[in-house]
């Protein structure tokens, strides 16, 4: 094998190294996060799940004040104002309801998604996300990882034995190159947090033992579409809400649920609106 092909699997071990570095860096904070500083539903869904999943939390905490209710064809509709609220989420989500609209077109309104964005910014400072410039830069060495594998043998002229030895040495620094390219642009730090709160808060057997509108927006945000179909199967199945409502909903008992807030105080009303 040729010497200068060595070069070249040198700087895709020092491509990969650099990478790995840049992916370990947080956010601004550097203390572990406490149990007093437990983020929002919202916040926590966008850790777990993404944009679709903070603005699905979002509709269920104004579904809980009747301010949002399902429409035709799987979509949701403003139902009255948003109520006494602050969170910037909500607001931004609620105002995008002009019309009926599916979660999908939903997420992508100007109006949801600035406000999804300067939440996502929020978690980024606290450490639970990755910076997005790092974690660009890192994604885009790990991509250059298997050119510069591959180009070293077949520029220095490598053949025969040489060739199949030097590709052999390449394949190092490419497999773990792809195997970091999996990891989400959650932190160690968020992770750990999702974890323990699904530890805290395991998943109910049963609706009724949940009577606080504001841990069924927690569950939610936590476990997503078996949440959704256990405390408000109704509003997620025709709101178009859930990503799998046949295996979802297999197995689960059929529970009470309206489009409008529960009159006995339930978890479908919640409870005061934050």
């Amino acid at each position: 094998m040729p010497t200068g092909t060595w070069w070249f699997i040198g700087a895709a071990w020092a491509e990969l190294l650099l990478a790995a570095l840049l992916l370990r860096s947080g956010g601004t904070r550097s203390e572990e996060t406490g149990e007093g500083a437990v983020p929002p539903p919202q916040a926590l869904a966008l850790l777990r799940g993404g944009r679709r999943a903070a603005v699905t939390v979002a509709l269920v905490a104004l579904h809980q004040r009747g301010a949002v209710a399902a429409g035709r064809k799987h979509t949701i509709r403003a139902n009255g104002g948003p109520g006494r609220t602050r969170d910037p989420v909500q607001l931004g989500v609620h105002g995008a309801l002009h019309r009926a609209l599916a979660l999908r077109a939903l997420a992508l309104r100007p109006e949801a998604r600035r406000a999804v964005d300067a939440l996502r910014g929020e978690l980024r400072e606290a450490g639970l996300l990755r910076p997005p410039v790092r974690l660009w830069a890192a994604r885009v060495l790990l991509g250059c990882i298997p050119l510069t594998a591959l180009a070293g043998p077949f520029l220095t002229g490598a053949e025969g034995a040489g060739l199949a030895g030097a590709l052999a040495a390449g394949m190092p620094p490419v497999l773990l190159a792809v195997a970091l390219l999996r990891l989400p642009d959650t932190t160690k730090t968020a992770r750990r947090l999702l974890s323990g709160l699904r530890e805290r808060y395991p998943l109910p057997a049963h609706r009724r033992e949940v009577t606080d509108g504001r841990l069924v927006q927690l569950y939610v945000a936590l476990y997503g579409d078996p949440a959704l179909a256990l405390f408000l199967p109704r509003f997620s199945r025709d709101g178009g809400l859930l990503d799998r409502p046949q295996e979802v909903d297999r197995g689960r008992p059929r529970e009470v649920d309206r489009n409008r807030p529960s009159a006995d105080g339930g978890p479908g009303a919640g409870g005061p609106p934050r």
